[in-house]
């Protein structure tokens, strides 16, 4: 059941925040498990829906250090961004993860001299992100026509490189791993059903070569596969 992103045409076209998503997988049972939260009712950007922990990136996310780096893999080439942006996109996956969650994709390590309460946690805790646990999944756009729009990053991390305690911040409601072919059924929104197709197909055996990006041409959805450069 898909949730409907905002449009309208009354307005010019708003350009795109920078966000970014941290798919997590968990793939110890027979069928994998996604971890995914409802937003609360009254957010004005899709409201009721579920969605994979995330959030817009923040300029304290460019200055935080990572305790491991992200692996060198041509798919990071189609983040839209240059290597310094898409280590600060990963940053904040793990960053919002961190608040909306409880759970840390951390390892001892010294975040910089970068501020923000998340950070400082982190700071407190002798932690820093461990970026070699995660992949570059794919980019989505929002439609021209949505008042509030994002250039969304989605990355995935397996749930055996966390820490911590399943403890939301109240931003998400009904946290919970739901199995694969659950998570499809749950109000969701066209790009979050499609990740979660790109990751019942790998399941099948068939990945894509390359992330690919989703976008709306003419208020229509549409899947790009750019090519690494």
């Amino acid at each position: 059941m898909n949730a409907q992103l905002p449009t309208t045409d009354k307005m010019k076209p708003v350009r795109p925040r920078d966000a970014a998503s941290l798919v997590l997988i968990d793939n110890e049972s027979a069928e994998p498990r996604i971890l995914m939260g409802k937003r609360h009712a009254k957010m004005k950007f899709i409201p009721d829906a579920f969605v994979f922990p995330g959030g817009k990136l923040d300029p304290h996310d460019h200055v935080a250090e990572a305790a491991t780096p992200l692996n060198a893999d041509q798919s990071l080439s189609l983040t839209g961004a240059g290597n310094a942006k898409t280590k600060a996109l990963a940053m904040a996956a793990v960053r919002e993860t961190y608040e909306e969650t409880g759970y840390l994709l951390a390892e001892q390590g010294d975040v910089g001299p970068t501020t923000g309460d998340t950070w400082n946690e982190f700071r407190d805790l002798g932690l820093a992100p461990a970026l070699h646990h995660i992949s570059f999944m794919a980019r989505a756009i929002t439609p021209r026509q949505s008042p509030i729009r994002f250039h969304a990053r989605f990355f995935q991390a397996p749930k055996s490189a966390l820490t911590g305690t399943l403890k939301g911040s109240g931003e998400l409601t009904d946290l919970d791993w739901y199995p694969l072919s659950e998570a499809l059924k749950l109000p969701i929104i066209d790009v979050t059903e499609f990740i979660l197709t790109e990751l019942k197909n790998a399941e099948k055996g068939y990945p894509r070569v390359s992330p690919p990006l989703y976008c709306y041409l003419n208020n229509k959805p549409r899947v790009l596969e750019p090519k690494p450069r």
